[in-house]
């Protein structure tokens, strides 16, 4: 255990407790992940939205043994007070991580930092550490985790008994991921298994995992399950540590001939295919809370059965059970449930409307390169003048090496290229820039733009907005090492910045990112200075469809 971890602040919102949950429903999952890994890196506060919040109540009757503070809105750190929560804030306060994906993912990687035996917690993230790392702006996949499933769950929960009749759409959305076919890395080896075991028509050995298994010290018990239990035998065994046999593995000759088209699909274990990820983390406290009140009403479940196994399923993950017994969340016991009749289903499993109109066109791209090529082809040449303002250019052999580009890890050409970029940009912010204004650079990567802004305008805050973490540590790196004051940093999706702002700028935001800042700018009534992507394609998200009408 390293002890040189530095503390942070994690900021976690609360509306009001709904049986053995904190709402919103994003609380709840930050404390579930925290209590999964056992983490006591960051002091907690809960951030009340009313004014009637009984300190001792919340502290004793919802939080079991993990320790919060309660903090209002307005005694939160400035920049904490631009975003949406959870947020999680570096004691300096210039640095603030927000959005429910983000924070997670932080956690997972502090908690394996400070203790980097905890390899299961690390494995949380996923094959090559992506899970719900892609924004909730393009991907589908993450705003049905991040965003959808947890509001549909919480208005179901708020609504009366005549509306909760019918399943919410995104919990049928997730009914029907978890029956499409799995891929994962090296599927083809895998799936030769499954053949060789399906030939076979024998019973594989699965390790069950009941009351938390292997924690307690315990033998792990081995189950005869009837096929296809392949896909529980990888994922179980990896939870365990432990390798399926090279024996159980070889393949027969006939196998290995076997086209990839014709090998077997695979199945659904967790929310993201045979691994348990983040995405099962997020997912359990809001479908717990959705079954918990089904059940209640006295639903039947059987349009969900998909759902009901992986619930089940997630239950004998070792340490699931001990995390929801700190959060004091009562997992249910389900009954195994049949698949309903196709006909039965038909009104249920098909995707919502809403689902149906993003997947509309969906096939439309466009970009600088097929416009050029457009133009070109019908005989219309773009032609270059010299620079109207030559005066627009900016010193930088009198500014400090670190605001030039070429610091930011890029080639020679590339840096020279950014100066120019920036000699234009820069000038107009300048012209329109008053002291004491609020300069936001959107998807800022490693500061390029940010950085010479803070510089050259200190009467201004600079306010640096990207969602890759590793960029924007070194934009940081590059502040601190210029010393500035007036610059902060959060590593948020560009929606759960909800901060007021006099100027917007973006270099190059790729693709339909452009018109998200355009968006956000014009709706924050703030000037802005744009820049498109010079090669990222545009394409139809939940956000916008092209052409812009």
């Amino acid at each position: 255990m390293k002890d040189s971890v530095a503390e942070e602040h994690l900021y976690l919102g609360f509306s009001h407790q709904y049986r053995d949950s904190i709402f919103p429903l994003h609380t709840s999952i930050s404390l579930f992940l925290l209590s999964y890994c056992d983490c006591k890196l960051f002091k907690i506060f809960l951030v009340p939205t009313g004014e009637d919040v009984d300190d001792q109540f919340v502290t004793k009757n919802l939080l079991g043994d993990i320790e919060v503070h309660l903090i209002s809105r307005c005694q939160l750190p400035a920049v904490v007070q631009s975003c949406c929560l959870p947020a999680v804030v570096v004691k300096d306060g210039k640095f603030c991580r927000a959005g429910l994906s983000v924070v997670l993912r932080h956690i997972i990687q502090k908690t394996y930092e400070a203790d980097p035996s905890k390899k299961d917690v690390l494995e949380l993230l996923g094959f090559k550490k992506t899970c719900l790392k892609a924004c909730a702006e393009v991907s589908q996949w993450t705003r049905l985790c991040e965003i959808s499933i947890p509001l549909a769950v919480e208005e179901f929960l708020m609504a009366s008994p005549e509306r909760c009749q019918t399943i919410p759409p995104d919990i049928l959305q997730l009914e029907r991921k978890l029956g499409e076919p799995v891929r994962v890395h090296n599927d083809d080896k895998i799936r030769r298994q499954k053949l060789q075991q399906q030939k076979a028509g024998a019973k594989t050995a699965v390790p069950i995992l009941g009351k938390e298994g292997t924690e307690e010290g315990k033998p792990v018990e081995m189950h005869q399950h009837p096929l296809p239990s392949l896909e529980l035998s990888i994922a179980f065994s990896k939870l365990l540590v432990q390798e399926v046999s090279d024996a159980a593995n070889r393949e027969a000759p006939h196998i290995r001939r076997t086209k990839t088209s014709d090998l077997p699909l695979l199945d659904h274990v967790f929310a993201e295919g045979l691994y348990f990820t983040l995405a099962d983390i997020v997912l359990l406290p809001c479908i717990h809370q959705f079954l918990v009140s089904s059940k209640k009403q006295g639903k039947n479940l059987v349009n969900l059965p998909l759902i009901a196994s992986w619930y089940r399923r997630v239950q004998e993950v070792p340490g699931v059970k001990k995390a929801a017994g700190k959060c004091k969340m009562e997992l249910l016991q389900l009954p195994e449930l049949m698949s309903a009749p196709q006909e039965q289903l038909q009104g249920f499993s098909s995707v919502p409307d809403e689902l149906e109109e993003e997947n509309e066109d969906s096939h439309f791209i466009g970009g600088p390169r097929p416009t050029m090529t457009k133009l070109m082809v019908n005989g219309i040449e773009a032609k270059f003048s010299p620079h109207p303002c030559p005066s627009w250019t900016i010193d930088w052999t009198n500014l400090p090496s670190a605001v030039s580009p070429g610091e930011g890890k890029m080639s020679r050409d590339r840096a020279l290229r950014k100066q120019q970029q920036l000699n234009n940009l820069v000038a107009v912010v300048t012209k329109l820039a008053k002291p004491g204004d609020v300069i936001v650079d959107f998807c800022s990567g490693g500061g390029h733009v940010g950085i010479v802004l803070a510089h050259m305008m200190p009467s201004c805050q600079v306010v640096l907005i990207e969602n890759k973490e590793l960029s924007l540590i070194r934009a940081k790196d590059r502040s601190d090492e210029l010393g500035l004051n007036n610059i902060w940093f959060i590593q948020a999706n560009l929606d759960y910045f909800n901060g007021t702002f006099n100027i917007g700028v973006a270099l190059h935001a790729c693709g339909v990112a452009t018109d998200m800042v355009i968006d956000h700018c014009i709706k924050a009534r703030a000037a802005f200075v744009i820049s498109p992507c010079c090669y990222g394609f545009i394409q139809n998200t939940v956000k916008f469809k092209y052409p812009r009408r």
